[in-house]
């Protein structure tokens, strides 16, 4: 086959999200198949960083599509160009955009519809983008793969979009999420936390993401308790967090509360170190956060909505997000109750096998595969 794979959000050293989840299948669709040749068509120039094999080509495709008039621009004509002279038999892409004038059989993989469910935390312009456009996409599509069960169902049910369209796949973490033994756990702790355990939250600062709530109910949990517990919090601000700092600003222990920022290769180490992950988000389509603390043992504080229940599985204590109360007295569970707290990590080792990028890079070929044969459709 020759295969054409969106890869723009392939960017050396700022490999978040969609990027990784580009980075970790498009190696092993490519080391895995030596047979298929590979057009992997970035939008900037990448200087050898993503050589995955002989049979990957790299295709630059200007302009760098950071924006909705460019998002338009390159899907529309450049990809729409590069598609014409190549003439792959499929054309795959990771994070939900299509070339809508390309006759190539196209399969999206689709992560969630967060815009129509939290319209008010995504900028004016990105939402009209995509309310406008992520039908035409999903129509466009011979088939579309998604992350799980939940998703699956919601962009189904609220796009009317039969559910034999889809498959279903799932992602893993970096493999530098694994278990910390006790003296970097006490490093990271010296660095990060006054040498106190702490509580951890990873991702952005987004008003979706609950923080607020989570920082309330750290501060009830540690006004309940006298813990010398710490939280840290993970991540790039993101869009108007003005309740996120009130919340931090009105915290009786807001001198317990760190915000990290944006992290590097620590944070496999700081994941690793925490007590528990505490990932009380509103909504997600998967929540990979999950899978890299599963990964290191770290049993988490999560959502009982969406994906996340379904991800998180029995390797965690699942809340309300929006009971501030519920996600105190989970803070507390754990710290108190020694035996729960070690069943919880043993049930991350057996949980973390059922992710795998190699299973991942399988599912999607096995997509394009059923888009090659008569019935593919």
């Amino acid at each position: 086959m020759k295969i054409a794979i969106n890869t723009r959000f392939l960017i050396p050293n700022k490999m978040e999200g969609f990027g990784r989840i580009t980075y970790e299948v498009t190696k092993r669709l490519v080391q895995n198949n030596p047979n298929d040749t590979f057009y992997l068509f970035f939008d900037r120039a990448h200087k050898g960083k993503f050589n995955f094999g002989k049979n990957a080509v790299p295709v630059v495709l200007p302009p760098p599509a950071r924006h909705p008039v460019l998002w338009y621009i390159w899907f529309e004509w450049s990809v729409y160009r590069a598609l014409k002279k190549i003439r792959p038999d499929v054309f795959f892409s990771p994070d939900g955009y299509a070339c809508l004038r390309s006759p190539v059989k196209t399969l999206l993989m689709v992560h969630d519809i967060s815009f129509i469910h939290f319209p008010r935390f995504i900028p004016f312009l990105k939402r009209k983008y995509y309310e406008f456009y992520t039908p035409r996409f999903l129509k466009k599509a011979d088939r579309l793969i998604t992350l799980t069960n939940h998703a699956l169902k919601d962009i189904s049910g609220f796009y009317q979009i039969p559910e034999g369209k889809f498959d279903l796949t799932t992602v893993a973490a970096h493999g530098s999420f694994e278990p910390v033994d006790a003296d970097l756990k006490k490093q990271i702790q010296k660095k990060y936390s006054a040498g106190e355990e702490y509580f951890l939250y990873v991702g952005a600062i987004h008003p979706r993401k609950n923080i607020a709530r989570l920082i309330q109910a750290f501060n009830m949990f540690k006004k309940r308790t006298g813990s010398r517990f710490k939280l840290l919090i993970v991540g790039r601000f993101m869009f108007d967090n003005k309740d996120v700092l009130s919340a931090y600003e009105a915290a009786a222990f807001k001198n317990d509360i760190q915000f990290i920022g944006y992290m590097g290769k620590d944070l496999y180490a700081v994941m690793g170190s925490a007590f528990a992950l505490t990932y009380v988000s509103n909504y997600e389509g998967f929540g990979m956060p999950l899978v890299e603390a599963m990964n290191c043992h770290v049993p988490s504080i999560t959502s009982n909505v969406s994906s996340m229940p379904e991800v998180a599985a029995s390797t965690g204590i699942l809340v309300d997000p929006s009971n501030t109360e519920a996600i105190a007295e989970a803070m507390h569970t754990l710290v108190s109750d020694e035996k729960l707290y070690q069943e919880l990590r043993q049930q991350c080792v057996i949980r973390k096998r059922d992710f795998s990028w190699e299973q991942t890079a399988y599912d999607v070929y096995q997509s394009m595969l059923k888009l090659c044969t008569r019935d593919g459709n």
